[in-house]
C-alpha cells in the first residue's frame, strides 16, 4: 500500500488537521496544534527541535512515517500530553525527564528565577539556602541551583514516585551535591534550618475547575493539581508555616495559576506582591518573611 505521505510537510499538515479535528487542549509545553505537531514530528525523527524549515521537504522512509502516525494518533485519541509521549519537557532552555508520576513542568516561577528573583533578592550570589515545596520533577529546584549558584537547595514532595523522577533529573544535571530531596508533607521532613528563599508551585486548582479539566490534565497526578474547594488548602498551610523556616530577610514565592480571586479572598489581609510574568500579573505572588503570620 502506498502511504499518502512522503515528506515532513505532509505529516505536519496532517497532524495539525488531526489535532484540530480532535479538539485537543494545549498548555503542556505548546500553545497550539502547529507547535505541538512540529515538536512531536521533530522529536520522533531525532532532529533538532528548533530547526523545522530545512527538513520540511525531506523524504521520509515508511518506518519513519508509521512511527510519526502512531504518535499523532496517540496524542489525538488518548489525549496524552506530548511531554508524556516524548518523556521530556523543556522549560527556559532546560530539559527535564517527565512521565505520569509528575505533572508536566510549566511554572512561571522559572521565568522569575532567570533574574534570580531580583529586585526582591538583592544579590543572588549571597543566597545560601533555598527550599522548594511540592517539587515534582525537581525542575524548579534545578533552575534555582543555577539562579543561586552558591545556595544549597532542599526540595520536598509527598509523592515517592514523583521523587524518583526528581532524582533522575537531579542526577542528570549532576547536582546531587547541592540539591537534597525529601519525602514528606511540606515542612515536616526537613532538618531544622532557615532559608533565604522558599518557592512553590503547589496544588491550587479549585474543586469546580478540577471537575471540568480537559482530558490532557487528567493524565497528570490528581494530588499535584487539586487544592480543595477554593484551591487554597495547601497554600494556607504553606503560608501558615513559612515564617518559621525563612531568614529575617527571606521571601516566599507562590504560584497559583488562575486563582488570584481565591488567594485574595483567603489572604487579603497579607501584604501580597504580585509578580509580572509572561502570563500577566495574576499568577505568582511573593511575601516577605516579615509580612507572614508568626
Amino acid at each position: 500500500m502506498t502511504l499518502p505521505f512522503s515528506t515532513v510537510r505532509d505529516l505536519l499538515r496532517f497532524a495539525v488537521s488531526r489535532f484540530n479535528q480532535a479538539g485537543l487542549s494545549f498548555g503542556h509545553g505548546s500553545a497550539n496544534a502547529y507547535d505541538e505537531a512540529a515538536y512531536l514530528i521533530l522529536h520522533s525523527l531525532h532532529l533538532p527541535l528548533d530547526l523545522l524549515d530545512p527538513f520540511l521537504d525531506a523524504k521520509l522512509t515508511s518506518p519513519e512515517i508509521e512511527t510519526i502516525l502512531r504518535v499523532i494518533e496517540r496524542r489525538a485519541v488518548e489525549r496524552v500530553p506530548a511531554a508524556y509521549i516524548t518523556q521530556e519537557a523543556w522549560m527556559h532552555g532546560f530539559r527535564f525527564h517527565v512521565d505520569e508520576r509528575v505533572i508536566v513542568p510549566r511554572s512561571f516561577i522559572g521565568e522569575l528565577l532567570q533574574d534570580g528573583l531580583q529586585p526582591y533578592v538583592n544579590d543572588p550570589e549571597q543566597v545560601g539556602a533555598v527550599l522548594e515545596l511540592c517539587t515534582g520533577s525537581a525542575s524548579l529546584a534545578i533552575l534555582a541551583a543555577y539562579a543561586f549558584p552558591n545556595a544549597d537547595i532542599d526540595a520536598v514532595d509527598l509523592s515517592a514516585p514523583a521523587l524518583e523522577v526528581a532524582t533522575k533529573n537531579v542526577q542528570e544535571y549532576e547536582l546531587d551535591d547541592r540539591i537534597a530531596l525529601f519525602e514528606g508533607d511540606l515542612f515536616a521532613p526537613l532538618p531544622e534550618r532557615r532559608y533565604d528563599v522558599i518557592i512553590t508551585n503547589p496544588p491550587y486548582v479549585n474543586a469546580e475547575s478540577m471537575a471540568s479539566l480537559p482530558a490532557e490534565y487528567k493524565h497528570e497526578p490528581e494530588m499535584a493539581l487539586a487544592g480543595g474547594a477554593d484551591g487554597m488548602d495547601i497554600v494556607r498551610r504553606i503560608i501558615t508555616g513559612a515564617r518559621n523556616w525563612l531568614t529575617e530577610e527571606g521571601v516566599l514565592v507562590v504560584e497559583i495559576g488562575n486563582e488570584r480571586a481565591n488567594v485574595e479572598a483567603a489572604f487579603g489581609g497579607l501584604d501580597l506582591v504580585w509578580l509580572s510574568t509572561s502570563a500577566g500579573d495574576d499568577n505568582v505572588f511573593l511575601i516577605q518573611a516579615s509580612d507572614l503570620p508568626s
